[in-house]
Parts: structure tokens; sequence; C-alpha cells
């Protein structure tokens, strides 16, 4: 992973950093920076694989699924889920601002599944063109945010996207079939997908 200094977060940038492959985390020492992975972390949308225990859970349809009604909160959600051994989080309020402000243009999206009148869970990324950049889900009812995971990768497929950017791999996104591609691959594909004109809403 490669990373380089912080400049003034504004959509407009982060839209540009998307465009080249390019997203900002915030590191342990409050820095946000921006980032670029080698190999790339991506979902095949025609390779997803949904376990069928969760495929009962999507029929059974234990929550209901929202788009875009609480983004804000689906990012300080994210920003909460314990990451490992360390208390930080790489979202910070600076970036919940400028993520917002993205929300606020139609470019950054949550799916979120509600379940008795409260969030239980909910992911959120930014689209541009025909790529989804996924960048943080959380659950607070068992199996919430796969229920989003499935609903947004049916989402993307209805409406044409063809590429599922997961930034990098973690053993929790492997069961559904996410893999590692050179980031010249990956740069190759999303310069296809920017090609394309897909409205995620």
């Amino acid at each position: 992973m490669q990373s380089v200094p912080k400049t003034h977060l504004s959509p407009e940038l982060l839209l540009t950093a998307y465009s080249q492959g390019i997203f900002p985390m915030t590191d342990p020492d409050g820095v946000t920076r921006w980032y670029s992975t080698d190999p790339r972390g991506v979902l095949p949308l025609d390779q997803f694989h949904c376990p069928r225990t969760l495929r009962q859970i999507v029929r059974q349809q234990r929550f209901e699924i929202r788009i875009n009604t609480a983004f804000e909160s689906v990012m300080r959600f994210c920003k909460d889920v314990p990451r490992g051994d360390t208390r930080s989080s790489w979202i910070s309020e600076e970036l919940i601002r400028v993520y917002t402000d993205l929300h606020r243009l139609g470019y950054a999206h949550s799916v979120e599944a509600w379940q008795k009148g409260q969030l239980a869970g909910g992911l959120y990324g930014v689209a541009l063109g025909g790529a989804f950049f996924g960048e943080s889900m959380f659950h607070r009812v068992s199996n919430a945010s796969k229920v989003c995971l499935v609903h947004l990768v049916q989402r993307l497929r209805d409406r044409g996207y063809v590429l599922l950017d997961t930034q990098m791999v973690t053993e929790h996104m492997t069961q559904f079939g996410a893999t590692l591609i050179p980031a010249c691959d990956y740069l190759q594909q999303l310069h296809q997908a920017l090609q394309k004109e897909c409205r995620f809403v």
C-alpha cells in the first residue's frame, strides 16, 4: 500500500482521486493520507457468492432494506467498529464531513438494514460511472451487513455496474468471492467502468 501526503479534502478532490484508483484513510496519528493498493481488492459482480444460509436469511426478509436514509449514521457506526487491537479508526470527523457532502451531491450512498425501527447494519461507498467503491460496513444485529452486501450487489447488477472495488480483501470478504488483482489490471477495469453511465438511485 502506497500513501501520499494529505491535501485539503473536498468532494471534487475525492472524485478525482477515486477516478485514479486512490482513496483516503485517516492514520492513527490523526492525519488523513491518500492510498493506493497493489494488488487491489475487487469483488467480481458476476462471481459473487452468497452462502446458502445467507440466501435463506434474505428470503426471510428479516430486515427492511433502505437506501440513503441514514448515510451519516452509517458512517458513524462504521467508525465505531473495532479494528483489531487498536482503538483508532481510519474514519475521522473530517472524512465524515467530506463524504456526507459527497452524499448530498449524489455520489456517496448507503445501503441500510433496519429492524423494528432501528438501524441494524449497513454499508456505504462511492458510485462513479460504472464503478462502486465500497468503503466500510457494520452490523449491530447478526447478518445485517451481509444482507446489505447482497442487496448492494443485486442493485449494481441491475443498474449495469461492472466494478465493485473493495480496496483490500479481508477473510470476511473472501467468502463472497472477493479477490486480489494486480493494480495495472484494476486500473484498466476502472478506466472501462468510468466510461459507463450508471445511476445508483
